[in-house]
Order: C-alpha cells, then structure tokens, then sequence
C-alpha cells in the first residue's frame, strides 16, 4: 500500500508512506528511486541498530552503496543535544557531503533525533523514515517533526524537515514487546477519537494484541496513516488543523518529563487523553461520557488512563508551563466535542485555553 502526503506549501517535498510486509528487502532499491545519495548515514538507537540497523547497513552496501551505520544510547533520556552533537561529528568524521543522506531505523525517538540531524547537517539534507515500532509506524514517523529534549521540557529543539519516504515493514512488529505495542495503540485510539468513530469502534473490538490477527493490524496501520497523513497534508506547519493530533500529549508530555521518562510515551499520552478529555467535559466542550469511552477502550489495550503514584499537580502544572503550545502566556488544549471529532470552535480556533482551576480538577480526578 502507498499512502500519498501532498504537502501544499512545498509540492516538492511532497512523500509516500510505503506499507508492506517483507519491503526491508526492497530498501536499496526504494532509496535508488525515491532518495539517492552518495552515501547514507543509517541511525539507529543501541537497541534497534542489533535488531535491523546492521541488517539495514549489509543490504545497502551489498547494493553497492555507501553506508555507515551509526548508533546511540537508546531510551527518550538520551534524545538530547549530545546525542546530536555526537552523530553529526561522527557524520562529519566519516565524511558524509551535502549529496548524503540520513536513515533512520527505529522508533519515534531515532526518528526525531536523527530527522534533526538531517535537518540541521550542512544546514539540511534528505532522509528517510523506516520505523520500526507501531507507534512510529503509524504516527511520529509521519509529518516531518524532528527535535531533541531539554531539561525544561520535551522537544522544544528542533526543525519541520519532512522526508523523502516512509517505509513501513509490517513483519517487523512481530519482535516488539506487548508494552511497545500497546503504547502504539495509544497513538492509534487518539486518531480514531479526534478523526473517526468507525475505526474507534473497531478498536473497541479489536483483538489484544493487535498483532493477534494480520489483517486487524494492517487496517489500523492503513487507516491511521491516511488519518495522519490527510492531517499533515491540510496543515504541515501547525498553524490550525494539525493541533488535533496534540490531544492528550500536553498532560503526556509533562508526565513523561516530571517521570523522568519512567513511563512509555503511549503510556503517557494514554493517561493524557482520559484527563485532557474529562478537562473537555467540564469546560463543555465534549459530550458527557466521552472520558470514560477513550478509558475503556485504552484499558483493554493494556494502557494506563490514571496519574502513576507520586505524579505532582503542581510539577505537572510547571512541565506544562513549558510546553511548546502556550501562546500568549495561556496553556492551550486541543479537545474532542466527541468520539470521532475534534472540530474548530465558531471563531475558527482548533485550540481552548482552561482556566488553571479547570485544568487541576482534570489531573486531580486522575490521581
């Protein structure tokens, strides 16, 4: 399947989305086609790079093409400007031009560090996404949103550099633990919420793990993916539409941080969507009920929809004090009027700014 990304702003830069079982195999090829280079730069985290980076780096150098595989320590923690300033030295060191490009094997945090450093070596090159998590696969991989952490917060470095391909190996999901794919699944419930009630009901009922059945898993990539896709295509710079797809990240991000990263970033926009939608419920923007439907649906994936033990209001309040959505010094949410619909207010805003009493009740009824 090739799912289309036609980027208004810059036709040019315009992508597919390649999904298919078995197409690691057709990697030389894909990028002789879709992105040429002189040499490639394979990232991959210490993790991934065992798994398929190595495997990766042969097929492209068995093809005759220049590859070097580089790695970094895995885990978000290590999305940092060391681990940047570390690959793009060692890119320099290998002698990788202006005609190279960057590949980026692995999940959203190898997809985000190393699309930074394709977006700010010699002050950009192309790169490619082959993701190898669900949640990469079918969301962080998508959009050309790239960046590294701070202590103050989560991703607030980094550039829009979208790629030049995404390809998508269904058969690689088989090697990814139940909490990896449940934290994918997260991604995937937050598409059907702000987008689609059909495919939320089929999540509702579709099997655990979702790897369980292989058509059940190729329907969710797909349709996540043209979801995603349609998104970025309509709004590639965030100045509207594409707010939807930060439901439940700003809560998320602010426990990912306050956590140290302890918990998955699933995991953490999971509990973000139950709280970010019951804050939804009590400024009226949402049906009553709308809360306790994402919850159940995210509990029967495996996920968790409270404040772990020990989470602080008020350092979760301070993390959101940071986040990259405040404008004008208000914290602003992207909410769902429903399940399948998250719609523009009557002055055409996608974004609504609580109060910080509304926003604590929403965390405390989480705890």
């Amino acid at each position: 399947m090739s799912i289309r990304v036609p980027l208004r702003e810059a036709r040019d830069a315009s992508y597919d989305i390649l999904i298919d079982r078995g197409i690691l195999a057709r990697l030389p090829a894909l990028l002789a086609g879709h992105c040429p280079a002189s040499a490639y730069a394979v990232i991959g985290d210490s993790h991934v790079a065992k798994l398929y980076g190595e495997r990766v780096t042969t097929s492209l150098r068995a093809a005759g093409m220049v590859a070097e595989l580089l790695t970094f320590p895995a885990g978000e923690w290590n999305k940092t400007r060391d681990s940047w300033t570390a690959l793009c030295d060692r890119m320099l060191a290998a002698h990788v031009g202006r005609d190279g490009a960057v590949l980026a094997v692995g999940g959203g945090v190898t997809g985000d560090l190393a699309g930074f450093v394709a977006a700010t070596y010699h002050r950009g090159i192309p790169w490619v996404q082959v993701p190898t998590s669900l949640l990469a696969m079918i969301d962080s991989s998508i959009g050309g949103k790239t960046g590294v952490d701070t202590p103050q917060g989560k991703n607030l470095l980094g550039a829009f550099h979208q790629p030049r391909l995404v390809v998508a190996d269904l058969d690689v999901l088989t090697t990814l633990a139940l909490p990896q794919l449940a934290a994918g699944m997260a991604e995937a419930i937050k598409h059907a919420v702000i987008a689609d009630a059909e495919y939320f009901a089929l999540l509702e009922r579709s099997p655990v793990p979702v790897t369980a059945e292989a058509a059940t898993v190729e329907r969710v990539v797909a349709r996540s993916v043209e979801i995603k896709a349609a998104i970025v295509a309509a709004d590639e710079r965030e100045a509207g539409r594409r707010a939807a797809l930060n439901f439940g990240h700003t809560v998320g991000h602010a426990l990912e941080a306050t956590s140290g990263y302890a918990l998955l970033h699933g995991e953490a926009v999971a509990i973000g969507m139950v709280a970010e939608a019951r804050l939804a419920e009590t400024i009226g923007v949402a049906e009553r009920g709308t809360a306790a439907r994402i919850a159940r649906a995210l509990e029967r994936h495996g996920l968790p929809v409270a404040l772990p033990d020990g989470a602080d209001a008020d350092a979760l309040m301070d993390a959101m004090r940071h986040d990259k959505k405040v404008r004008g010094g208000a914290l602003r949410f992207a909410l769902p009027s429903r399940v399948g619909a998250l719609e523009p207010n009557a002055r055409g805003e996608w974004t609504v700014a609580p109060s910080e009493a509304q926003l604590r009740q929403s965390l405390d009824k989480g705890s």
